[in-house]
């Protein structure tokens, strides 16, 4: 490592909306300073950093355009991002919006290592450290469960990886398996603790509902559950309050958590997760070894996930069209899926990188 640099970790997520990037980058910080204590950490959204508020004006876009034309999001990102994965084309017009800044920032801060959590900060790096233009040592730390094509990867030392089909596919582009490490997509520390479920006599499900609106819920949700449910309302207080006005003991609603601890009880509460096929919750309870049932995709990099996640095993797409909570019950009525499940989740399991994220990110920064 050069000596001249300074002992600092800079994070690349995009846009301020707090997603899989920011949480991500947020779980590697927290394991880096709790094991690595010299090393200082910075996180940086390269779009508000470069063009300030016009970066609120791209998010809301961003947000809209999946809520009104999701057929048209969902076309153009597979279009622009995912066909023909293998075959890795500059990105000329991020280059020339965000190179300059780029490597203004890099001045700035003089980073041993680089993390990036989202495709397009990795993309300049790869493209930068390729030159010679940037000399830390550059990370990808994928939040999703497949890699688009804008990802940078000739010019990155090391990769962190959800599962052994993404290793694959970057063995097949040419990744030496030595720079390529099988974390999982990083979580907090406090969900890799396992820890005994409490039992119960009744079916116990938390829905992660807070960006599904009271619609969704309803279609999830029968009017006379059989399962007692917990939903998870985040900010969305329309939800909270239609949830607490149904009055039905079934049908807990939870307000906005932040801790994660508190989270990592709710997950130790619950038989099942309903969840959209987010890279983050997905791979919580992945660490939790919770049964999960995938619904409502967004367009875009959820629908491949599900895909993905289907591919590997370790997610029960619900079928939107069939009562959703008889999908769930049948699962749990039947031992030949739930064996077949636990199968795949202890495969999925046995192929995660026998290092811990502490360990490999000492090897990194020492």
């Amino acid at each position: 490592m050069n000596t001249e640099q300074n002992d600092e970790a800079l994070f690349l997520p995009f846009m301020q909306i707090p997603t899989g990037h920011h949480h991500v980058a947020d779980a590697v910080m927290e394991e880096l300073q709790r094991t690595v204590k010299r090393m200082s950490c910075d996180k940086v959204d390269i779009l508000s950093y470069s063009y300030g508020k016009i970066e609120k004006l791209v998010s809301a876009t961003y947000i809209n355009w999946i809520k009104v034309m999701p057929k048209a999001y969902d076309f153009l990102y597979n279009t622009l991002a995912v066909k023909n994965q293998t075959k890795r084309s500059r990105q000329l017009l991020y280059e020339a919006m965000f190179t300059s800044f780029f490597m203004k920032l890099i001045k700035e801060n003089n980073p041993s290592i680089v993390f990036c959590t989202h495709c397009l900060p990795s993309n300049i790096a790869s493209i930068l450290k390729e030159k010679g233009k940037l000399q830390a040592i550059t990370v990808n730390v994928y939040t999703d469960y497949f890699i688009n094509r804008v990802w940078g990867i000739r010019g990155i030392d090391y990769h962190f990886v959800p599962s052994i089909r993404v290793k694959q596919f970057l063995e097949k582009l040419g990744v030496e398996k030595e720079r390529i490490f099988l974390t999982g997509i990083p979580v907090h520390p406090v969900f890799r603790k396992q820890s005994e479920r409490t039992r119960n006599t009744q079916l116990r499900v938390l829905v992660t509902g807070g960006s599904l609106g009271v619609g969704a819920i309803e279609k999830i949700i029968p009017p006379n559950p059989e399962i007692r449910y917990k939903v998870l309302c985040g900010q969305n207080k329309k939800l909270l309050y239609k949830l607490n006005s149904l009055k039905n003991p079934l049908i807990e609603p939870v307000a906005y958590v932040t801790k994660k601890e508190d989270i990592n009880k709710l997950y130790n509460e619950v038989d099942a997760v309903i969840t959209k096929p987010g890279g983050v919750t997905v791979s919580e309870c992945l660490m939790k070894r919770i049964p999960i049932f995938t619904t409502n995709a967004l367009p875009g990099q959820e629908k491949i996930n599900e895909m993905e996640l289907l591919q590997l095993g370790v997610a029960n797409p619900l079928d939107p069209f069939k009562n959703i909570e008889h999908q769930v019950i049948n699962f749990f009525q039947s031992k030949e899926k739930q064996e077949q499940y636990y199968k795949n989740l202890n495969v999925y399991h046995t192929h995660l990188d026998k290092k811990s994220l502490a360990d490999i990110l000492l090897e990194l920064c020492n």
